[in-house]
């Protein structure tokens, strides 16, 4: 048997990116299909954060990784200082 079918969910098409809205300021988020996510902030239906600071601009893109690992990855990120979440998901890259 397959063991990678036995574990729902752990798929490794999961990726943390961030966003540098018209205001200068930065949203972490994660997704499935970034293009698709990037075009959705765009056109305001992406967060309520993003809504009012569009447009964004793809600014830095993790690696390909499970769900769970992009959820502490993301976690991680937003704690983090504005200088330091750039450097700290490019280095996961």
């Amino acid at each position: 048997m397959d063991r990678s079918a036995l574990i729902v969910g752990s798929e490794m098409n999961w990726e943390v990116y961030l966003v540098r809205c018209f205001d200068n300021s930065l949203y972490c988020g994660i997704t499935t299909d970034l293009k698709t996510r990037i075009a959705r902030h765009n056109a305001g239906k992406g967060s309520k954060y993003t809504n009012s600071r569009k447009p964004v601009e793809l600014v830095a893109v993790s690696r390909k990784m499970t769900k769970s690992d992009a959820l502490k990855l993301e976690y991680q990120i937003k704690q983090l200082p504005l200088s330091k979440k750039i450097e700290r998901l490019l280095r996961d890259s």
